[in-house]
């Protein structure tokens, strides 16, 4: 079993990487493990709204080089590079939605049509989700953030380094996965992105944080 503190020293471990050693690769083994907790990870009714989009084609690392600046060094150098994306045919009646829950979660057709309605209820009523296209889109793409930190804390409990990523044009991103037919007929859309790797040897930077008693409130 892991221990208390073999968890805080994986916290302690990670740290935004700026450079990968291109030389090192993570195993076959290792970066299954690390999408496995990924695919693991809870989200809201369990609907899954991702996609983990591996991308290690030269070609298209160097097109996103050029419009995602803030990931620039890490395309040249990390082991794996991932873009998350998050679903955007969450609607509660979607076919997406109910396929899920009939054929992921295996349950009967009487309980499928009860949880569309309360479904219905969280969307419509309690979140205003369905106001437009783009609340729909933030509430799936607030799920894959919780994909994204499990992946890093997987990897950095076995020695892998990793970078989350949001400095990209979303647009341009968007076009470029659109025209490389790698959303599914607009079902997806980028969400967030990870770089994992092997940072270059170096001095790590010790980390910051506020102290417990400024970020907890007891009440």
């Amino acid at each position: 079993m892991i221990k208390k503190q073999e968890m805080l020293d994986a916290f302690q471990f990670r740290f935004a990487t700026k450079e990968y050693d291109e030389c090192k690769k993570i195993s076959e083994e290792n970066f299954n493990f690390i999408l496995e907790t990924g695919r693991l990870s809870p989200s809201s009714y369990g609907f899954e709204p991702w996609k983990f989009l591996i991308v290690q084609s030269p070609r298209l690392r160097e097109r996103l080089m050029k419009i995602a600046s803030g990931a620039e060094r890490q395309l040249r150098g990390a082991s794996h590079f991932v873009i998350i994306l998050a679903r955007t045919d969450v609607r509660y009646d979607s076919e997406y939605i109910i396929n899920h829950m009939k054929s992921v979660q295996k349950m009967p057709d009487e309980l499928v049509e009860m949880l569309v309605e309360s479904f219905k209820n969280f969307q419509e009523n309690k979140w205003k989700l369905l106001e437009n296209e783009r609340t729909l889109f933030d509430w799936s793409s607030k799920q894959t953030y919780i994909a994204l930190a499990n992946m890093m804390t997987a990897a950095a409990q076995i020695g892998i380094d990793s970078t989350p990523i949001e400095g990209f044009n979303f647009d341009d991103v968007h076009s470029l996965l659109e025209s490389e037919g790698l959303l599914e007929n607009k079902k997806f859309k980028p969400s967030v992105m990870a770089a994992f790797g092997y940072h270059k040897e170096g001095p790590r930077r010790p980390k910051t944080r506020k102290n417990l008693s400024e970020i907890v409130q007891w009440v």
